[in-house]
């Protein structure tokens, strides 16, 4: 299995910052399709441009890739972003389906986490009725119990 393009592409998510989104084209192919919760975009332009808007909207923004597994092409990332000023780090933890293309550039990236948990609850006013209708939600469940802690092992 030749790894060398994916592995490429966690280097580029984990150094990515303002003066390295010129190197979304080395990564990218040109009709690349890119979508997360708030975004479904197609093309290099369109990708800088919601790499651009997190670095607007979001204070120090760094990915950190913790697991990766697949096989040419498709691959899975399962990633921890952290964001925020030093003394109030916030922490997103998701995964990343991506596809490269015969060319070795990211055909597709598909984001999945959740939203609603990881940010929308931390609103002041709306976070308060989104726990309460989780709790609804949930299963009964017979004790008090947490699940088991998992190891992240990183494979690259």
């Amino acid at each position: 299995m030749n790894n060398q393009q994916v592995k490429r592409y966690i280097r580029f998510f984990e150094n990515l910052d303002r003066d390295s989104l010129p190197l979304t084209d080395s990564v990218f192919a040109v009709d690349a399709r890119f979508r997360d919760p708030f975004n479904d975009v197609c093309g290099r332009a369109a990708i800088k441009q919601v790499f651009a808007h997190m670095f607007q909207t979001c204070e120090a923004p760094r990915f950190e890739v913790v697991e990766c597994v697949g096989e040419h092409p498709l691959y899975y990332l399962h990633w921890r972003f952290t964001l925020g000023a030093p003394d109030a780090r916030n922490t997103i933890d998701g995964v990343s389906r991506v596809r490269f293309d015969a060319n070795d550039l990211v055909s597709e990236h598909s984001d999945y986490w959740d939203p609603a948990q990881q940010v929308y609850e931390r609103i002041p006013l709306l976070g308060p009725l989104l726990r309460a209708v989780r709790k609804r939600l949930r299963a009964p469940q017979p004790t008090a119990t947490t699940p088991p802690q998992t190891q992240s092992t990183t494979q690259r």
